[in-house]
């Protein structure tokens, strides 16, 4: 029997560390590519014929390489992969109906507004006040959690008070793939929120539900969750009060190291009765509405571990490419990426 404080080890090959088809293969720019394997899979290698997909992703490499993180390298890089049937091509997607003043029209249902560019995947999604959530019942807690936030969700209602609030689990999940209370006491992890309390403040329902466990993940205390994780929280709900809305999409990783032996592991802890999984990485992409009614997207990953002080958020963004492989799901799929005025404070290519 496992003890309660057990080590699940993933053992994975070079080639499948979750390079998954991504925003090159989505917008159909595949054609020229091939997948070459020799032998045995660590040795596949994939051959790109497109000078301009190179380029590209020279580009993602050099504008990350300065003041970044060592664990870094551990991301998957950027490339594209062969498919059965071609995509379909989303490059020449029109944008959702706006009004005349160039704002998108929002739809009258809260969830239709939350997903509006589309779900990441449709495993077990459950649907809250103000917030959708995709349930992992295997590591007890979420693939992803959705948001969309306004200057009025991050404002305070009447009676709204965070001091009223406390986890609990959520009842809609089947007790046996459920995380309780008790799992993450004397863990040594704080109860991490995925969607934050602060960014529901309009109503104490609101807030309330994302105390959910459903929503929660275990993190690293001192050092993450009440420091790096918490200013990018706070840096998400700045964004919000100059912009017309902000739409998140928060989760988990779980990504790999190379080990002395040459191979490649991924190792997590799991805490409690219910072996809740402590993620070795976490995700957080914003995709900004400015007033004008234009895209901008942030895309950011931070690992699970004390990060010191003084690091410049920036220092952790990532292509959305490399979150979309390791996580396993496309992010903001029905936004055409020359749509977008920024990504990671460039002009996309």
């Amino acid at each position: 029997m496992l003890s309660l404080r057990s080590v699940a080890v993933i053992s994975t090959v070079s080639a499948s560390v979750g390079y998954l088809v991504g925003r090159d293969v989505r917008d159909g720019n595949f054609a020229n590519c091939k997948t070459h394997c020799h032998g045995s899979p660590s040795s596949a290698f994939v051959n790109h014929n497109s000078k301009e997909r190179q380029g590209r992703e020279e580009r993602d490499t050099e504008t990350t390489r300065d003041n970044i993180p060592s664990w870094y390298q551990f991301l998957p890089t950027p490339f594209t992969v062969s498919a059965a049937s071609a995509p379909i091509d989303r490059s020449s997607l029109p944008l959702p109906a706006t009004s005349p003043a160039g704002a998108v029209t929002s739809p009258t249902n809260r969830v239709g507004e939350i997903m509006k560019f589309g779900f990441p995947s449709l495993d077990n999604v459950r649907f809250y006040e103000d917030y959708v959530v995709a349930y992992d019942r295997r590591n007890r807690t979420a693939h992803w959690v959705f948001e969309h936030i306004t200057s009025v969700h991050c404002s305070y209602g009447e009676g709204v008070s965070r001091d009223k609030c406390d986890f609990k689990e959520d009842e809609s999940i089947h007790p046996y793939f459920r995380a309780t209370r008790r799992d993450y006491k004397g863990s040594g992890y704080d109860r991490g929120h995925l969607a934050a309390a602060s960014n529901h403040r309009q109503s104490h329902k609101a807030m309330e539900q994302t105390f959910l466990l459903s929503n929660v993940a275990p993190q690293v205390g001192a050092g993450f969750n009440r420091d790096a994780w918490n200013n990018l929280e706070k840096y998400t709900r700045a964004i919000v009060r100059k912009s017309r809305c902000v739409y998140v999409c928060t989760g988990p990783l779980y990504l790999p190291r190379k080990e002395l032996d040459g191979k490649q592991y991924i190792h997590y802890e799991v805490i409690g009765a219910n072996h809740v999984a402590v993620p070795t990485h976490f995700f957080k992409v914003l995709v900004i509405e400015d007033l004008k009614g234009q895209y901008e997207m942030k895309a950011f990953v931070l690992p699970n571990q004390p990060l010191p002080d003084g690091v410049p958020l920036k220092a952790y963004q990532r292509p959305l490419e490399s979150i979309e492989r390791a996580a396993g799901f496309l992010l903001f799929e029905k936004i055409p990426k020359k749509s977008f005025r920024l990504i990671n404070g460039e002009k996309p290519r």
